[in-house]
């Protein structure tokens, strides 16, 4: 077995491996980064972007349908799915050739192939062994399923829904989280019978309560029908369809089964356990500063307890790159990472929901919703929802939460008001422009500090 050494050796170039790589490589560190599949990860190829296409295609779709509705004479034909596939992976072809070209310009060594952690600071690939000075644990995650639900056939998970070359007449989703209200969003938009399965009462249910009933309230005028508070029991699947079992009694038909429980941390075959790191339910344990039990082993991404997000990848990426450089960086606020669903409509928030406030500041905590039917710009577009403020007794805003389509545009100054412990007061008085959805922030925070405008009340 041959050896390579160098400052740093990273296990997974998904979001977190390769931020992680890349900054590392800026502040003068040798990086080995070692994928076994493309670079890039789940996010590029299999996850953010891949979807994300499928909902602007399904945003033309609708666009389409309603044109008239604007004086527009336009003719909705149907969905010619070779034609979306074409243009989702002509968008993915073209990110991926562009990180491949950072990575070489940052002069980062790429390693093709399956890395497994060999204790210390060494990862073998095949009949190497790479030892860094540090190494950071970034092998992400994978779509979970639920017990005895095999999936194969008409019973698939999201990276089976990406690659579909047509469009079902009837699925049932398994799971009302983002992965399932997004996919159910694209196929209602192509003209599919959708009906989620959510066991948890609401759809979006780790959203505040009020972003969880805008949606379901959208959904429904929509027709996407949805169980929430129902558990599944089985599936069986023959060659014409899927039969979906509940815990009501009841038996839903389709084509096709969604499974969108969530995914898994992608940690067991790479010998984590075995060279000592200490796991949990199968995610790697850290402390805040990314730190696992063992000495200058970190791990950042889907694998690390917490929100399963790529852009939280990232950051941690940097962050430990620049930890280990000695910049001591700031420990990142989780409740601080902005979320956001590209459903129709879209769900946007950032810091806690009003439970999770009352729950930590007590019965005194103040909210205000502003209804996106006061802002023009969202009349223009055709949609509605709101804006909610969650502020701490005599503190500042704690949270934001928004539904109506684009929102998730606005989460950057919604980030930066909770990153700012902002009051009212600080926010009320910056201008924002006319017209435009981030005048629906500014209308908030105008009521919230005592001087509304465009609020009925």
């Amino acid at each position: 077995m041959t050896d390579t050494s160098a400052d740093l050796v990273i296990l997974g170039g998904g979001s977190g491996g390769y931020a992680a790589a890349f900054r590392a490589a800026e502040l003068g560190l040798s990086v080995i980064l070692i994928e076994k599949d493309k670079l890039g990860g789940t996010c590029l190829h299999r996850g953010c972007i891949p979807t994300k296409a499928l909902l602007h295609a399904a945003e033309v779709a609708d666009e389409t349908r309603g044109a008239e509705s604007v004086g527009v004479k336009a003719v909705f034909e149907g969905i010619d799915m070779a034609g979306v596939n074409k243009y989702k992976d002509g968008i993915v072809a073209r990110l991926y050739k562009g990180l491949q070209g950072l990575a070489k310009a940052h002069k980062v060594t790429l390693v093709e192939g399956t890395g497994t952690f060999a204790g210390g600071t060494t990862v073998e690939v095949d009949v190497t062994r790479y030892t860094g000075k540090n190494v950071i644990l970034a092998t992400g995650s994978y779509s979970r399923s639920l017990p005895g639900l095999e999936l194969g056939g008409r019973i698939i998970a999201s990276e089976q829904a990406l690659s579909l070359d047509y469009v079902p007449e009837k699925v049932v989703v398994l799971g009302g989280g983002v992965i399932g209200v997004e996919f159910a969003s694209v196929w209602a938009s192509f003209g599919t019978d959708v009906t989620i399965v959510e066991a948890l009462p609401r759809l979006v249910p780790n959203e505040d309560e009020f972003a969880s009933k805008q949606l379901e309230r959208a959904f429904r005028k929509r027709k996407i029908a949805f169980k929430t508070g129902v558990r599944f029991t089985g599936a069986k699947q023959n060659d014409t369809g899927v039969s979906v079992s509940l815990e009501s009694g009841e038996t839903l038909e389709a084509d096709l089964l969604l499974v969108a429980v969530g995914r898994g941390p992608n940690s067991a075959g790479h010998g984590y356990e075995e060279a000592g790191v200490r796991i949990d339910r199968g995610f790697v344990l850290t402390n805040d500063r990314l730190q696992t039990n063992l000495p200058n082993v970190y791990a950042v991404g889907d694998i690390v307890p917490g929100l399963q997000l790529a852009h939280r990848g990232f950051q941690q990426g940097i962050f430990v790159a620049e930890e280990i450089a000695g910049l001591a960086p700031r420990v990142i606020d989780e409740k601080g990472i902005p979320r956001v669903t590209y459903s129709h409509p879209e769900v946007a928030s950032v810091g806690l929901t009003e439970s999770q406030a009352k729950e930590k500041y007590g019965s005194d905590v103040t909210t205000f919703t502003y209804d996106l039917g006061g802002n023009g710009k969202s009349q223009i577009l055709k949609t509605s929802g709101g804006v909610k403020l969650v502020k701490a007794p005599d503190g500042p805003v704690v949270g934001v939460h928004m539904v109506g389509d684009r929102v998730g545009e606005l989460i950057g100054e919604a980030q930066l008001i909770y990153s700012w412990e902002a009051f009212p007061e600080d926010v009320a008085p910056l201008i924002h422009a006319h017209p435009t959805q981030t005048e629906a922030l500014g209308e908030a925070f105008l009521a919230l500090a005592g001087k509304p405008l465009h609020v009925h009340s």
